[in-house]
């Protein structure tokens, strides 16, 4: 069922807003969560080559006069475009395959031939997508085919020895196919459309390598394949993927096995710093935005931010408490942990009736599974804060915080959340 890329994206990145100067203000109890956005998004993406430094980038940097290494044609074959998303609604999508935006029902079989080198911007071909749900957006992803119609299958380019440029040829065939998965963070909003920048990186590719040492052939070009420069190709076939700017990959190979990845660089600018703290506003100082709130099995409750002297609160009155404690639901998603790594959960609440809430960090996007912690904290009616550590048990750049507030009638209130990694 087609839906629209808009509302999605809108989700993420439209203020999910509780706005309130006091206890007494007009504006107090306005819910937050998954609005409805009246303005579709469309989609539109770029691809293009860069050659500035091996680093995240969103503007592509053409070749300088004495590059090393120039790219002269470079052609693959786009077969998909989904996105990944989790729902606070019905919905038959499986969330581990994602939403397939592009092709469209009609036209199953359509692929869409695409030129680095050229710097191909698609908007036509996208014209119909439009994807109106309550999903919030984690990834887009784009789905290539080497040497299908009229793409090839392989790299062109000049590498410079002594003064002179050498052709080259680096054969793709290792890859059949392969998916590019990017960050919402990744996504550039603007206006009426979210563009996807596709972007290949030509120093990550052969900085460090020795190209000098290639084998030229007969025919006075440089071939990299699994019958010549053998070495070299291994080494270009680990990093091909990584040379795109995606936050992770996954590949079939020419042996019709599996393998899939995180680029380091661009996932370590997203897992963020030491002592960083991983939750988006977690002072509320722009209200209730990046935050979710979720009633459900008969739960009740409104939302406002109010002052506490210099500081914001999240106040959640809690009308009906429901069935179970996840009746009422506070909801940050999109927090990126690190298997092996200590981490360390913070926040600060209070309530009116004292009693229990629950603290759990999960998997949102696949399972549903705690991924960290899951604690019972016994809240009291002034203000306490409390500390969690822990180590996650999968790495995910999708783990969900959930604040518990449903079964029982009460008002709560909480400020100061942080979510860092210690050690």
């Amino acid at each position: 069922m087609m839906r629209s890329l808009s509302s999605i994206i809108g989700c993420v990145l439209v203020a999910l807003w509780a706005v309130g100067c006091s206890e007494s203000d007009s504006t107090a109890g306005i819910e937050i969560g998954n609005p409805e956005i009246a303005q579709n998004i469309g989609l539109t993406a770029d691809f293009s080559i860069d050659y500035s430094d091996a680093k995240p980038v969103s503007l592509a940097k053409a070749a300088a006069k004495d590059e090393k290494v120039v790219i002269d044609t470079f052609q693959l074959t786009l077969t998909e475009v989904r996105s990944f998303c989790s729902f606070y609604v019905g919905v038959s999508v499986n969330q581990e395959d994602g939403l397939l935006l592009w092709p469209y029902e009609d036209d199953p079989a359509a692929v869409l031939p695409i030129s680095f080198t050229d710097g191909e911007f698609v908007k036509d071909a996208f014209y119909n997508i439009d994807l109106k749900n309550d999903g919030f957006l984690k990834e887009i992803g784009v789905g290539f085919e080497v040497g299908k119609k009229k793409s090839v299958n392989s790299i062109y380019g000049r590498i410079r020895q002594n003064g002179k440029e050498i052709p080259f040829v680096y054969e793709l065939n290792n890859f059949q196919v392969f998916k590019l998965l990017y960050n919402q963070s990744q996504i550039e909003v603007q206006d009426s459309a979210a563009n996807l920048s596709v972007i290949f990186r030509v120093h990550r590719f052969v900085d460090g390598l020795d190209l000098a040492s290639a084998k030229v052939g007969e025919d006075g070009v440089i071939r990299f394949s699994k019958t010549e420069n053998k070495d070299l190709w291994n080494s270009l076939n680990e990093r091909f993927l990584p040379s795109f700017q995606a936050m992770r990959y996954s590949y079939t190979a020419a042996d019709g096995k599996d393998y899939d990845g995180f680029v380091d660089d661009v996932w370590t600018a997203i897992a963020g710093q030491k002592n960083k703290n991983l939750i988006s506003n977690g002072n509320f100082s722009e209200g209730g935005k990046n935050w979710i709130f979720h009633k459900q099995f008969n739960g009740a409750a409104d939302t406002a931010i109010v002052k506490e002297k210099n500081s914001n609160v999240m106040k959640v009155h809690v009308t009906k408490g429901g069935n179970f404690s996840y009746s009422v639901q506070l909801l940050h998603e999109n927090i990126p942990v690190i298997v092996g790594y200590t981490y360390k959960f913070v926040f600060t609440i209070w309530s009116d009736v004292e009693g229990e809430m629950t603290a759990r960090l999960g998997n949102s996007i696949y399972n549903g599974e705690t991924n960290g912690f899951q604690e019972h904290v016994k809240v009291s009616t002034s203000g306490k804060s409390f500390e969690i550590e822990f180590s996650p048990a999968e790495t995910d750049p999708y783990a969900r915080l959930d604040l518990n507030l449903g079964s029982r009638e009460r008002t709560f209130w909480i400020k100061d959340v942080q979510l860092i990694r210690i050690k």
